[in-house]
C-alpha cells in the first residue's frame, strides 16, 4: 500500500478481477519491458495536446494518398509531342536503368490520349477522367525529383526526408509538432490496402527516433477495421468508466515514479486512448450514415472503385473529427509497371481515380479544403523507353526518379496550376524542379513551421525532417 493507504498500481492490477477483461495494462507493460525501466537520458515530457506553431498556419490537417510503385508521369500527367513523333526510335541520351538486364533504348510514346481540362487548361490523360474534373483545384507538380532509383530508398525519401531506415515519417513530425485536435482518435492514421502492404510495410508510418507516442496507427482495410474495440460484457457502461478512471490514477502515479521514460508515457497514453476509442473510432469508421449521393460521389456503388473510395471517405471523416494526418496506401507495387503497362496502368487508375477526386470535391463543399492538404503521388515515375520489349501485352517502363509527377491540393497550395516540366521525352526534370526536401520544406511552412527549426534532440544533435541538407519553400505554388 502507498502512503495514502491505497493499494499500489501493481497490486491493483495483479489482484483486480478486471485486469484481463479490461485493458490488461500490467501484462502489456511487462511484456513490452516498460516497468521500472531505468532512466538513461535527460527527462523530457511529450504529449498530444494541441500546439500552436510560431507562424499562423494555412493548414491544420493532411491526407496523403501514397501510390506505391511509381505512377507513369508520361502516361498520366505530362504529354510529350516529341516522344509521340519519335515513337519506336532509339533514345541516344544518357539514361539510368534500375533493371538493365531487361532494358531497351526504344522510345515508347503514351498509348493514351491527352486533353485539356478545366479553366486552367491542364492536359491530363484519358486514364484519369475524374482527376480531369478537379484540375482547377490542384497544383500538379511535373518536375519532381529524388534521384534514388529503388523503391525502398525512394519511399524513405518521400516519407521521411532521407534514404535510410529509422527516420520519422511526415505524419510523425506533424503529430510531434502540432499534437492532436481530438482526444478520442489517433492523431496519425494509416489506411492500408486489402491486397497487401506497400514496400517497407509498417516503416511507412514509423515514428523513427521520435518518441513512440507519435507512431501512426494502422487501420485495417476490412472489418473489423480496428479489433478489440468492444469491452467485455461485464465491463460495459458505468463499471468500465469507474475502472478506467481508477486505473488512470494508478498509471499517473506509476509514471511519476519513472520520469523521462517516453516509451512508458506513450504506452500508457495508447491504453487510455484505446478506452476512449471504443465509441469514437467505431463511429468515425462507420460510413453507413453517409448519404447515398456521397457514397456515389466516391464510387462506392462501383465494385472497381468501392474499396479505395471507402477509404477516401473514411479519411474525410477522420480529419473532420480532428485527426491530424491520414495516409492511404495502395498495395505492394500496384504502380510498378515494368511489364504489362498497357493493361496494368488502366486498372490501377480505375481503382483510385474516382475516390481521390471525390475527396477533394467533398472537402471543398464542406469548407475543409482550405485547411486540409491533399496529396496524391508515389516515390518515382517511369522511363520513356520500353522495358521487356516483347510485344504490346508485355511492354513496360522502368523506374525514373529524375523527373516525375504528383499533385497537391488545399491547405494553402495554389489551385489550377501545372508547375514544372521534364525534357522533351519525359525523362529528367528541367524546369521548376521540386525535390523531396523542397516538398517537405513547403509542407512544414504551410503548417506554420520553419523546416530548419523544427527539430528533435537525438543524442544531443538537433534532427530535422530535411536535416538542413537543402530544401526551399516553393513560393510559386503557394496561394
Amino acid at each position: 500500500m502507498n502512503q495514502n493507504g491505497c493499494h499500489s498500481r501493481r497490486h491493483f492490477l495483479q489482484r483486480s478481477a478486471f485486469c484481463l477483461g479490461g485493458l490488461g495494462a500490467l501484462s502489456l507493460l511487462e511484456q513490452d519491458g516498460l516497468l521500472a525501466k531505468p532512466v538513461d537520458f535527460q527527462s523530457q515530457h511529450f504529449d498530444m495536446l494541441p500546439k500552436v506553431p510560431g507562424v499562423r498556419p494555412r493548414a491544420r490537417a493532411m491526407i496523403s494518398m501514397f501510390m506505391q510503385g511509381g505512377p507513369s508521369q508520361i502516361d498520366l500527367f505530362e504529354p510529350k509531342p516529341e516522344l509521340d513523333k519519335r515513337n519506336g526510335q532509339k533514345f541516344v541520351g544518357d539514361i539510368k536503368y534500375d533493371d538493365a538486364a531487361h532494358a531497351s533504348t526504344t522510345l515508347m510514346a503514351s498509348p493514351w490520349k491527352f486533353q485539356k481540362h478545366g479553366q486552367c487548361g491542364t492536359e491530363v490523360s484519358e486514364l484519369l477522367p475524374h482527376f480531369s474534373q478537379i484540375v482547377d483545384e490542384v497544383t500538379l507538380l511535373r518536375g519532381m525529383q529524388t534521384g534514388v532509383s529503388n523503391h525502398g530508398q525512394g519511399i524513405y525519401a518521400m516519407q521521411t526526408g532521407g534514404i535510410l531506415a529509422g527516420r520519422p515519417t511526415i505524419g510523425s513530425w506533424l503529430s510531434y509538432a502540432l499534437g492532436s485536435e481530438t482526444r478520442d482518435l489517433p492523431a496519425y492514421v494509416a489506411l492500408t490496402d486489402p491486397r497487401g502492404l506497400p514496400v517497407l510495410g509498417v516503416a511507412n508510418w514509423t515514428q523513427g527516433w521520435l518518441p513512440s507516442l507519435y507512431q501512426g496507427t494502422a487501420v485495417r482495410s476490412q472489418e473489423p477495421r480496428m479489433p478489440n474495440l468492444d469491452p467485455a460484457p461485464h465491463l460495459k457502461g458505468e463499471a468500465q468508466g469507474r475502472y478506467l478512471d481508477f486505473l488512470g490514477g494508478l498509471n499517473a502515479e506509476h509514471l511519476s515514479a519513472h520520469p523521462g521514460e517516453t516509451d512508458l508515457e506513450a504506452r500508457i497514453a495508447s491504453y487510455e486512448l484505446a478506452g476512449r476509442m471504443q465509441l469514437a473510432a467505431k463511429e468515425a469508421l462507420d460510413i453507413s450514415g453517409e448519404s447515398e449521393a456521397t457514397k456515389k460521389l466516391y464510387g462506392i456503388d462501383n465494385p472497381v472503385s468501392a474499396e479505395f473510395g471507402t477509404r477516401c471517405l473514411i479519411a474525410r471523416r477522420l480529419v473532420e473529427r480532428g485527426v491530424r494526418f491520414v495516409q492511404l496506401f495502395t498495395a505492394n507495387q500496384t504502380w510498378d509497371h515494368h511489364k504489362g503497362i498497357i493493361g496494368g496502368l488502366p486498372a490501377a487508375c480505375q481503382y483510385v481515380d474516382q475516390g481521390a477526386a471525390a475527396l477533394v470535391l467533398d472537402l471543398k463543399q464542406r469548407g475543409l479544403l482550405d485547411s486540409t492538404v491533399v496529396h496524391w503521388g508515389g516515390e518515382m515515375g517511369r522511363l520513356p523507353v520500353i522495358q521487356y520489349d516483347g510485344g504490346r501485352d508485355v511492354v513496360g517502363r522502368d523506374h525514373n526518379t529524375y523527373g516525375f509527377s504528383m499533385w497537391v491540393a488545399g491547405g494553402g497550395f495554389k489551385a489550377g496550376l501545372a508547375y514544372g516540366e521534364t525534357d522533351e521525352f519525359g525523362h529528367k526534370a528541367v524546369k521548376d524542379i521540386v525535390t523531396h526536401r523542397d516538398y517537405h520544406a513547403t509542407l512544414l511552412h504551410l503548417f506554420g513551421f520553419d523546416h530548419t527549426k523544427l527539430t528533435f534532440q537525438r543524442n544531443g544533435v538537433p534532427m530535422a525532417l530535411t536535416d538542413n541538407q537543402g530544401g526551399r519553400i516553393v513560393q510559386e505554388i503557394l496561394a
